[in-house]
């Protein structure tokens, strides 16, 4: 897809593949995320035109794997990584207790602070997820460097995934399975504690919890004039944040801590997995190239590209302002509830409305029984 895979890491699968299965040609083809799933849908139900792998969102391969557009590969986890593959989404990849897609790269998220403007705070790192709310909201109060509008940190109803993460880190659960049948979870003791934390940052943590989608999407704009101290983002964020700051030392990096000190909180992990289409024309062929991926060299070369490659053994190698972090985040990171149905409630805009209502001031309770039944029953509409 296209933002994915680099020119390099493409180049050395299509020449591998070549040295190592003489007479055949790989050729990767770049495709435009808009419109993709229509797309994928026309090419997989095609005899002739069915690609013989294939790059979907981790949050679309149920709509595949659910219909039978993907061949079962079950058979390969263990050559190409086994419990080293990405766990979230080898979950997001299974279907009915079988394996259909394989995670390609993920992207983690993290949080990013500006350390000088904690220390004149008087504050301290944050080690657990009730002292990082705490943090926020006694440094947006202390406003160090007396900037006008200055608040904690950037957090908008509209940024779902930065919402979902911490929703995840306070063990929150939208929905679980349940002898078949989805059973919503926002009402669930531990998903209200984790909502009201949301919403306390929402109210007294930041100015932006009403913030455009526009805006949002350039919202390290924010850090970088001082109006915030603190965000939640994925490292490619990072790296638009001002060198000016890098170079002074004045940003720190961590992950969004757990309820409990040492621990790493759940956060949301965007990313691609590949699978193998039920139509391909080469199905062996197919898995050759997915041995190629999966090896050491293609890896390291998706880790240099600044993701968490599918293997997080080689994590390691990640460059980017987080660095090595960045698979210790995705190893323990969390995705949605894994149905071609949690793709009408976003389609809906259903969970942004959800975050939308907690930070207009919406009671927790109330707030919480009424998304959770609309998400029970776009979960169970069929």
């Amino acid at each position: 897809m296209e933002g994915s895979i680099s020119d390099e890491a493409i180049s050395l699968l299509e020449t591998t593949f070549a040295q190592e299965n003489e007479g055949n040609v790989l050729k990767v083809e770049i495709q435009p995320w808009d419109g993709i799933v229509a797309k994928m849908q026309t090419a997989l139900a095609s005899d002739k035109e069915c690609p013989d792998l294939i790059e979907t969102g981790n949050t679309q391969s149920s709509i595949f794997s659910s219909v039978g557009a993907f061949a079962q590969v079950d058979d390969m986890y263990d050559t190409l990584g086994g419990a080293d593959l990405i766990p979230s989404f080898i979950e997001a990849g299974t279907w009915d207790g079988k394996l259909y897609a394989l995670p390609l790269y993920a992207g983690a998220r993290g949080v990013f602070y500006r350390k000088d403007l904690i220390e004149a705070a008087g504050l301290s790192e944050p080690k657990t997820l009730d002292e990082f709310a705490d943090t926020v909201i006694e440094l947006g109060k202390a406003n160090p460097e007396n900037v006008p509008g200055f608040s904690g940190m950037y957090l908008a109803a509209v940024d779902q995934h930065s919402a979902n993460s911490l929703f995840f880190a306070g063990g929150g659960e939208f929905a679980t399975m349940d002898g078949g049948t989805w059973v919503q979870q926002l009402t669930a003791p531990q998903s209200i504690s984790a909502i009201k934390r949301i919403q306390r940052l929402f109210n007294e943590g930041t100015a932006y919890a009403l913030d455009s989608q526009a805006a949002q999407t350039a919202f390290e704009k924010y850090f970088n004039d001082a109006k915030v101290g603190v965000l939640v983002a994925t490292d490619n964020v990072g790296g638009k944040i001002s060198d000016e700051l890098w170079d002074a030392d004045k940003v720190g990096v961590m992950a969004i801590p757990g309820l409990k000190e040492g621990e790493i909180g759940h956060s949301f992990a965007g990313g691609s997995n590949i699978s193998l289409p039920t139509k391909s024309q080469n199905p062996e062929l197919a898995r050759k190239a997915l041995e190629i991926i999966f090896a050491e060299d293609f890896q390291i070369l998706v880790a240099k590209d600044g993701w968490v490659p599918g293997n997080v053994t080689y994590g390691k190698e990640a460059t980017g302002r987080m660095g090595p972090l960045q698979a210790e985040i995705v190893a323990d990171a969390k995705l949605t509830p894994n149905t071609p149905q949690w793709g009408v409630a976003t389609s809906n805009n259903l969970i942004r409305d959800f975050y939308t209502a907690l930070a207009q001031g919406n009671e927790v309770e109330a707030t919480a029984a009424e998304y959770g039944q609309k998400i029970e029953d776009i979960l169970n509409s069929k």
